[in-house]
């Protein structure tokens, strides 16, 4: 398999894992199935067209290639049909959405890198194929975006792109390499929510003068 072709299916790799955390939201909150199939597709392709736009990828690959069209409304008809086992795993959006963070975050540098944009966009465009999608999704179905509070998930995707990026730049172009790249996104969201990890916070006047006062 060649690096174009590696990179496609890490891609649709990213776009099917990211559709089921779409289509799960989607169907949590109750929606009918065109507003499911229409969010899963929003969050799986959503950040790539951004990506694309920007790269100057143009028509987005998202919106000219059926295959992606294809995978998400594959990964909303099996989130549909499996949802109950689904619904079992322990908070499937959150797995699902880490699975695609780390895929989109280095399929979207290495492509940046592809299109002769440097090291600094590359890693910035990584970030937001990865996190693209979810502010959509999040902001679609009511919630405040995982990227303005203080979880740790564009940090996930930063260190997935900047790794990835590290590595084309080394010259380590093996079939590992964008895996591993991935495993360190992948990792740290994971770990950050299972230990509670948060980045620091500033606390306001407020509560500077209630602590005070204690």
């Amino acid at each position: 398999m060649n690096s174009h072709a590696a990179y496609t299916f890490l891609d649709l790799v990213g776009t099917f894992a990211f559709a089921i955390s779409g289509a799960v939201a989607a169907r949590q909150k109750r929606l009918d199935l065109f507003g499911i199939a229409s969010i899963a597709f929003m969050v799986a392709c959503g950040g790539g067209i951004v990506r694309d736009v920007c790269i100057g990828a143009v028509p987005p690959a998202g919106l000219s290639n059926w295959p992606y069209l294809a995978t998400s409304l594959a990964a909303c008809g099996v989130t549909l049909l499996a949802y109950p086992q689904v619904r079992r795993l322990r908070q499937p959006v959150l797995l699902f959405d880490a699975i695609g963070l780390g895929l989109f975050a280095v399929a979207g540098a290495q492509k940046s890198l592809a299109y002769g944009h440097s090291a600094e966009l590359a890693i910035l465009l990584g970030i937001v194929s990865a996190v693209g999608g979810g502010v959509m999704r999040d902001v679609l179905l009511s919630r405040v975006p995982a990227i303005l509070e203080r979880e740790i998930y564009a940090s996930a995707a930063l260190l997935g792109a900047a790794v990835q990026v590290g590595f084309t730049y080394a010259g380590w172009t093996a079939w590992w390499a964008p895996w591993l790249a991935t495993l360190a996104c992948v990792v740290l969201r994971l770990a950050s929510l299972y230990f509670g990890w948060r980045l620091p916070a500033f606390a306001g006047r407020r509560e500077c003068l209630a602590r005070d006062g204690q």
